[in-house]
């Protein structure tokens, strides 16, 4: 039997067990009903015996389901507690990073979180990229980011934690005047020959650098060299005017002056986004990002690929894995 339970597993078996019926627990729970499917499954592993017995008709408890009951409950009462003696009154503001002031994503899932959650506190920080908030996460400065998590060195990912969040389509900002901007979507052959800027040279956003070269790769689109390093927008609007690159991004990206940005198709790309926190973090607004995060995602279906769609290999492994 395992040393240590997670008391998510325990969270999600009280659940069940409360409610006989899987998919009204996963909604109570605010989690996909085949995530709470595998927490309960990995709960019976890990304690070595089977807790419901499962029919097409109802969900029962075993014996030993019953035996665990009280226990659990237990458990977590005990663990509700100490995080309401530190949260009452006293929590410490929960730092969330949400890369760019004008990215959409991020945003929402905190505007629903600080709506799940009023009494919490969370604050908006923003870190550029995963690659560059990953290290802050780590030593204890952020306490959640956005972003591509298969982007991150493994070094990084060991000390993390991901829920996926969204698939966002990927887009291309283009001088006004240059030829494919006449296009309302630019499908992705159109590039070819063209030099795209990818973030090369920003040690804060590797791993967007990285998506854009497994997207470009084999397409005859050439990525743009590492420029100057641009410190807030009225920089990177006047670097990009000036080497006049196309710009690689998604489709909720700000608009910039003298720019038109137009979704890529053909098919459409899409970069990959998680929740991203620190192992071991608990604090009251992380659970409302992580709910929040599950809502949106189901009501927006932003985990939906389109039918004609491109997902790097690596980053299908980490969004489809299971959580």
């Amino acid at each position: 039997m395992a040393a240590h339970i997670d008391p998510r597993l325990l969270r999600a078996f009280v659940a069940v067990a409360e409610d006989l019926h899987f998919s009204r627990a996963a909604a109570r729970l605010y989690v996909a009903q085949q995530a709470l499917s595998r927490d309960v499954r990995r709960l019976e592993r890990e304690l070595g015996t089977e807790l419901f017995v499962r029919t097409t008709r109802q969900v029962t408890l075993t014996p030993d389901g019953d035996r665990l009951l009280p226990h659990a409950r237990r458990v977590l009462a005990a663990q509700d507690d100490l995080l309401a003696a530190f949260a009452s009154g006293q929590a410490r503001p929960l730092l969330v990073d949400l890369n760019s002031p004008g990215l959409v994503t991020g945003r929402r899932v905190l505007h629903r979180a600080r709506e799940l959650a009023p009494d919490c506190e969370l604050m908006a920080r923003y870190e550029s990229g995963l690659t560059g908030a990953a290290a802050e996460l780590l030593a204890g400065r952020l306490d959640a980011s956005f972003g591509r998590f298969a982007g991150l060195d493994p070094a990084l990912r060991s000390g993390l934690e991901q829920q996926p969040v969204r698939y966002e389509p990927m887009a291309v900002v283009l001088p006004e005047d240059h030829p494919l901007a006449a296009l309302p979507q630019v499908p992705l052959a159109a590039l070819a020959g063209e030099t795209v800027y990818a973030g090369a040279g920003n040690p804060r956003t590797l791993e967007w650098t990285d998506l854009a070269r497994r997207l470009f790769d084999g397409r005859g689109i050439r990525l743009a060299p590492p420029l100057p390093l641009a410190v807030g927008d009225e920089e990177f609007e006047r670097i990009m005017a000036k080497t006049r690159h196309p710009v690689l991004a998604v489709v909720d990206f700000p608009a910039m002056p003298r720019t038109v940005r137009r979704p890529l198709v053909d098919p459409v790309p899409l970069s990959p986004v998680s929740l991203v926190w620190r192992k071991g973090l608990v604090h009251p607004g992380l659970d409302a990002l992580r709910r929040a995060t599950t809502e949106l995602a189901r009501t927006q279906g932003w985990l939906r690929r389109p039918g004609r769609a491109w997902v790097s290999t690596a980053d299908a492994d980490v969004m489809d894995a299971p959580g």
